[in-house]
């Protein structure tokens, strides 16, 4: 079989809507790459901030040691995350999980408790924004975020919008960039997995993948919220690409037949098909080869 595309950017974002890391490896776990959106940032209610009420958060860069990035690496008390921004000093967040629990903490339609990552860190992201804040940390031994049993029953993700994995394809981003006054890099989709070597937008129509030997099934097209239109280097929205992803990536566009809910699509969701617990070299790799297992035939028999 030969492959249709083959990896070429891996990028997490340990602290949901703050600036992405580019990894040349990964390691796999079922709720996503290990530490993508482990944090989050919340207001007082306990609500989960993002770039879509707070832009801000566009500019804070995150940094982890290249070591947490091995297969089986696990944290000591001298493994830190290192958290920056504009005008801020560093701020240092041990990798060990914190004792402290917070209670009450939302993000979209789910709610439970999460780790507190204590004052410090509280008063870090209440300066920066400007409003009371706190940094929580995904508690994975006592909480469970399932995903909507409509694309991928049994499937669960810690604090990523949606699902646990998002790719989007080279030919997209380039047809797309043909269309604009101003291209835009691939930061304004936030996307895990970048791929090259097929046509624009045929990501749409996978439905089941191999990466490498890795097993993921394409569950529903990427809906895309106002954050693709806030520029990642200044933290200032505008229009596009949204304005043009209208014309040529709404649900009127391509899915005419369909109930239209006015959303437009940009890449694909997936979910990690294996058993987790087998084996070892858990690991996606840039340069790893992608093999289109199965696809529907149009865009509008795609889940969306």
């Amino acid at each position: 079989m030969e492959a249709t595309a083959k990896v070429s950017s891996i990028f997490i974002y340990p602290v949901k809507s703050c600036r992405g890391i580019s990894l040349s490896q990964a390691p796999l776990t079922p709720t996503g790459f290990r530490w993508d959106r482990n944090w989050l940032v919340v207001n007082y209610r306990g609500r989960a901030y993002t770039q879509r009420v707070e832009p801000k958060l566009a500019l804070v860069e995150i940094e982890l040691p290249d070591e947490a990035f091995s297969e089986g690496w696990e944290p000591t008390k001298n493994s830190f995350m290192k958290i920056k921004a504009p005008g801020m000093s560093v701020l240092k967040i041990s990798l060990m999980k914190p004792s402290e629990v917070a209670e009450g903490v939302s993000v979209w339609e789910w709610s439970g408790s999460a780790l507190d990552e204590g004052a410090e860190a509280a008063k870090w992201f209440s300066d920066y924004l400007g409003k009371p804040s706190q940094l929580v940390r995904f508690n994975a031994a006592s909480e469970t975020r399932l995903i909507d049993p409509n694309y991928a029953p049994g499937h669960k993700t810690m604090f990523s919008d949606l699902f646990p994995f998002m790719l989007i394809s080279q030919g997209s981003l380039d047809a797309l960039n043909q269309l604009l006054r101003e291209p835009v890099p691939i930061n304004r989709f936030r996307p895990n997995i970048l791929v090259e070597g097929c046509e624009p937008f045929s990501e749409d129509l996978w439905t089941e993948i191999r990466i490498s030997r890795f097993t993921f099934e394409g569950v529903k097209l990427c809906s895309r919220c106002k954050i693709p239109t806030i520029n990642q280097d200044t933290g200032i929205g505008g229009t596009e690409p949204n304005e043009t992803l209208k014309k040529i990536r709404s649900d009127k566009v391509l899915r005419p037949d369909k109930k239209q809910q006015g959303k437009i699509y940009f890449g694909q969701n997936l979910v990690w098909k294996e058993n987790p617990s087998e084996g070892h070299g858990k690991i996606v790799n840039v340069g790893d080869p992608v093999f289109v297992l199965k696809k529907v035939s149009s865009v509008a028999e795609a889940a969306a």
